[in-house]
């Protein structure tokens, strides 16, 4: 077998992730922050920056990045300040945007990504700053190029790491990550496509122990947790291409084209003097107080990560589960809530219901959520009464096969399950004559496999459960058909 030769470049990249908040208004003025308004209709003179108007900074801002800051480790500034970013762009009406420069008002913090089951890495966050977003070109609507202004001033974050992230791959899992806390704080809905979760990359290459970095480029539009994976993978490869053949790397900036999985350059890439910034003479610092900081810092939720080891460690959940389950809050909560409404009517104990819980959610709940089409995260079956279909499972009323009928009905019907059973005629069949006198019949019909079991065949003995089942319509207790199957045969034994 050949051993593949490790490359002697490894890629240096940083990322600037912008998550635009879930606040109802803007960042500095009252006009809605909602996606999908009819264009150019959510504005008002002050995000449109008409002379004599003054913003006035939304608190919600402020909060919503506390708890971002707080959730990576961030130091929180006592002090920020609010500069303006000034270029000119057709959708940037002011002609300037309000972010934060010199003094942002998170610094130095760090997300933890696992690269394996058993290696996590830290990615070295180096600050996170408030801004307003600017509008939008619309450039595919004929001849002309058409503005929509309606996200000016929609409030955002930018969470800008330091470039300790070695792989495209690395680049992806550190996405998640935020777009996993960004939702867990509820502060952005981490869409992507709508672009409420945007990426940035700074992207170099080097000699491996080579400590000096190399020319970078940024990799802009790249719009989906795999166009990241592939921008950046095509942009390392370009650049080792480049430098193998002769060449340099020109510092420029690059619009990624999915369709044709090609970086294009867009323009050569500014530096911060480019953009002239200064200190908004219109708002005053943000000035963050104990009593502010203790209030945001008592409001953070449990974070996935620390919720992930919980499901191991007081559930006993294998490691697969806990991921799943902890990748997108809503689902951890329900499977959360479906397993205290079966641990109230269930005899077993904690950690087998929520194994068991956890087969239901992420084999059959899951399933049905990724083929719908909605686009909102609903739930099929309502956490109480799946709790409930899986206690009719445990006290006996209904076998495993049958479920998966009555799970299907339910995704119709809000009846209770106990309903539904009786409405099809579901209940399992307890009853050892009845079971015996099946198995019997199955038996005597099947000569050459009884004769193939007692020469010692035991793979053979799931082809008479299996039998038994298909006569019985799957009613049949498996238990007691295990039990009364292995019992006629070891007499058949002698």
């Amino acid at each position: 077998m050949s051993v593949k030769t490790p490359s002697p470049y490894e890629p240096v990249i940083g990322l600037e992730v912008h998550a635009q908040l879930s606040t109802e208004s803007k960042a500095f003025c009252g006009c809605s922050s909602r996606f999908g308004g009819e264009p150019n209709t959510n504005v008002c003179p002050v995000c449109l920056g008409m002379p004599g108007t003054l913003p006035v900074l939304n608190r919600a801002l402020v909060e919503y990045v506390l708890r971002m800051g707080l959730a990576v480790h961030c130091t929180i500034s006592p002090r920020s300040i609010f500069a303006r970013k000034n270029y000119f762009y057709p959708d940037l009406p002011k002609g300037y945007q309000i972010s934060q420069y010199e003094e942002p008002i998170c610094v130095d913090g760090m997300v933890e990504i696992d690269l394996d089951e058993f290696t996590c890495k830290r990615v070295r966050v180096k600050r996170i700053h408030m801004e307003e977003d600017a509008g939008k070109s619309i450039h595919d609507q004929g001849a002309d190029t058409l503005v929509d202004v309606n996200r000016c001033g929609v409030p955002l974050i930018e969470i800008v790491t330091e470039p300790d992230i070695g792989s495209s791959r690395e680049a992806y899992l550190y996405l998640q990550q935020i777009r996993r806390l960004v939702t867990y704080l509820g502060i952005c809905d981490g869409n992507m496509e709508e672009g409420s979760l945007r990426c940035d990359a700074n992207v170099s290459v080097r000699k491996r122990g080579d400590t000096r970095l190399g020319t970078k480029t940024e990799v802009k539009n790249m719009n989906s947790f795999r166009n990241v994976e592939r921008a950046l993978e095509f942009e390392i490869h370009r650049q080792i291409s480049l430098i193998d053949d002769g060449g340099s790397v020109v510092q420029q900036t690059l619009l990624w084209d999915a369709e044709a999985g090609v970086a294009i350059p867009m323009r050569s890439k500014e530096e911060a003097h480019d953009y002239r910034y200064f200190p908004d003479p219109d708002l005053v610092p943000v000035v963050v107080d104990e009593g502010l900081l203790a209030a945001v810092r008592a409001s953070l939720p449990e974070l996935p990560r620390a919720r992930r080891e919980r499901y191991v460690e007081h559930f006993a959940l294998p490691r697969y589960d806990a991921d799943v389950l902890t990748s997108e809050k809503v689902v951890a909560d329900y499977f959360e809530e479906t397993l205290r409404a079966l641990n109230a009517i269930s005899g077993a104990d904690v950690q087998a219901n929520a194994k068991t819980v956890s087969n239901w959610v992420m084999t059959d709940i899951l399933r049905v959520m990724a083929e719908r089409t909605s686009g909102q995260e609903v739930f099929p079956v309502e956490p109480a009464r799946l709790a409930a279909m899986i206690g009719l499972i445990q006290d006996g009323t209904i076998s495993g096969k049958i479920a998966k009928e009555v799970f299907d009905e339910m995704l119709s019907s809000p009846e209770e399950p106990t309903l539904i059973v009786r409405r099809k005629g579901l209940l399992q069949v307890s009853d050892e004559g009845a079971i015996a006198g099946i198995i019997d019949g199955v038996l005597a019909a099947h000569d050459a496999q009884v004769e193939q079991f007692l020469s010692g065949n035991e793979k053979i003995f799931g082809f008479f459960v299996g039998e038994t089942m298909k006569r019985m319509k799957g009613k049949a207790n498996p238990r007691l058909v295990n039990e009364l199957l292995r019992k006629k045969l070891s007499v058949r034994r002698g």
